[in-house]
């Protein structure tokens, strides 16, 4: 029998949305006193999971990352923001949007400083895939969230293919 995401299941953007904060330490730290990539896609990683996991009620698994934007340095001592949300969904795979930001408290000043799309499947309790709820945006603000991040998610894909022709 194929899945199928149950139409009396809903759960809501907000279900998912998730905030975490990280102090950028020594040891996720490169040369140069920045963040180590492979540091933040691991808060970002655990950010998206743990959206979905409240989404789905339901263990998760990454099924895949699109490509990520570094789009500006997070320094030793920075305050690290990584938020996230489900913003689509299939019969067992939910999309979850993932954004980092830096905060330097004593300067009083917030970048943005990297983004990406995730994908999670949820799984039951023999680890098999199963079905999630239906994407339920109850207010504007949450539909207006979703569509931002279905509209950079195509522009990102689009741009990529763009970039993979030349």
């Amino acid at each position: 029998m194929p899945f199928q995401q149950s139409a009396s299941r809903t759960a809501t953007l907000e279900t998912s949305h998730t905030e975490m904060s990280e102090i950028l330490m020594p040891n996720d730290t490169n040369n140069l006193g920045r963040a180590l990539g492979g540091s933040v896609l691991h808060w970002m990683d655990i950010c998206g999971a743990i959206s979905a996991r409240r989404f789905s009620n339901r263990q998760v698994v990454t099924a895949a990352m699109d490509h990520v934007d570094f789009i500006a340095p997070i320094e030793l001592g920075d305050v690290v923001t990584i938020t996230g949300y489900v913003f689509d969904t299939g019969r067992t795979r939910m999309d979850v949007k993932v954004d980092v930001q830096a905060e330097r408290p004593g300067e009083n000043e917030t970048d943005e400083a990297a983004t990406s799309f995730f994908s999670f499947v949820a799984l039951d309790a023999s680890e098999n895939p199963t079905p999630v709820p239906a994407l339920h945006c109850p207010t504007e603000a949450q539909e207006e969230l979703r569509e931002v991040a279905v509209e950079q998610r195509q522009e990102r894909r689009q741009k990529l293919a763009k970039m993979s022709e030349s």
